[in-house]
């Protein structure tokens, strides 16, 4: 069973203007790769690095060719060893990833960006109400077969995920489960994990079908 938390603040409190970072001098040339204008929106939200109170090395890479080689991989579910020449190394890129996911960049950048796309709609910052719901996904032969399992209801065998999001179908939180996991049983957790992330009578939970509904109603009350 796997939680992502996406939801929460965006706020950082190490923003940056973009004239922090080392400028990239990278020639765009794939679909991956970001505008000026993405970028503009990125560069605040992404730590510069380089030497701190206790010392460290300058930047080497940029931050946006990070960024680009990270999107190239997700876009083209390639391995990261697959990365064109023209990026940064790949366990450089690698690195920056698992380090920015640990620290909880890439969370305030999910975050930041969903408050921005709300605000542009006209929303509050925050939801208010959260859709639950979930769906069964054949597991590939790789999957280990402890993370995996059977749904008897949809006649899958695999990995069942379970998703919140707000109104307007961006993600606030995602749990990964075996495909065996009861939708109850799944909702309990990720209910529970909203209202961690939100204060309690805030977020109103709405469900998609009557077995996360049962978990929905004393969360919500």
């Amino acid at each position: 069973m796997t939680l992502y938390l996406v939801a929460g603040g965006g706020t950082s409190p190490d923003a940056v203007p973009i004239e922090a970072h080392l400028p990239s001098a990278r020639v765009p040339r794939y679909p991956s790769d970001m505008s000026d204008a993405e970028w503009a929106v990125l560069a605040p939200l992404v730590p510069v690095g380089g030497p701190g109170q206790r010392g460290g090395r300058p930047p080497e890479h940029s931050r946006r060719d990070i960024i680009d080689a990270i999107r190239y991989v997700t876009h083209n579910s390639c391995v990261w060893r697959a990365l064109p020449t023209d990026f940064p190394p790949w366990k450089t890129v690698y690195d920056y990833h698992a380090r920015w996911t640990a620290d909880g960049t890439v969370n305030r950048i999910h975050n930041a960006l969903r408050e921005q796309v709300r605000v542009a709609e006209g929303r509050q910052p925050q939801p208010s109400a959260a859709l639950v719901d979930s769906q069964s996904v054949r597991a590939a032969e790789t999957v280990a077969r402890y993370s995996r399992g059977f749904d008897g209801g949809k006649k899958v065998n695999g990995r069942k995920r379970h998703i919140a999001t707000d109104t307007t179908g961006l993600l606030l939180v995602v749990l990964v489960t075996a495909a065996s996991v009861q939708d109850r049983d799944g909702g309990r957790v990720l209910l529970w994990a909203l209202h961690c992330c939100f204060p309690r009578g805030h977020l109103r939970p709405m469900v998609n079908d009557h077995h996360h509904d049962a978990q929905a109603r004393p969360l919500s009350s």
